[in-house]
């Protein structure tokens, strides 16, 4: 049996690595340099993007929902919540990772 997906855990990982660092956001004692890499890869389509590629090297949107979940109830990332724009920042990735709701279509003649 052949491994599809030989390095899923190094990009389940990288995942959440990447989830933490977006939620985290910038310092305010953040250098120039980390500024201006912050405004070129910190950004929501950058960071989706990364996890995206994750996704398609065997990372499930499942496991990415599940993370997020973790971050918001888990007492470890407590520290992390307190962040000002954390919360908010958090919600827009479960946004873009969250299944669209189920639109019901009622027809006239039903």
């Amino acid at each position: 049996m052949q491994n599809s997906f030989p390095m899923r855990e190094w990009h389940v990982e990288h995942m959440e690595k990447t989830v933490v660092k977006f939620v985290t956001g910038l310092s305010e004692t953040a250098t120039m340099w980390e500024k201006r890499q912050h405004k070129r890869y910190g950004r929501i389509t950058s960071v989706c993007r990364q996890i995206g590629y994750d996704i398609k090297q065997g990372v499930t949107i499942e496991q990415v929902l599940a993370y997020i979940q973790k971050i918001r109830t888990h007492s470890t990332f407590f520290s992390l919540l307190k962040n000002e724009g954390s919360l908010k920042r958090l919600d827009e990735l479960k946004k873009h990772f969250s299944p669209p709701p189920i639109e019901r279509s009622y027809k006239w003649w039903s």
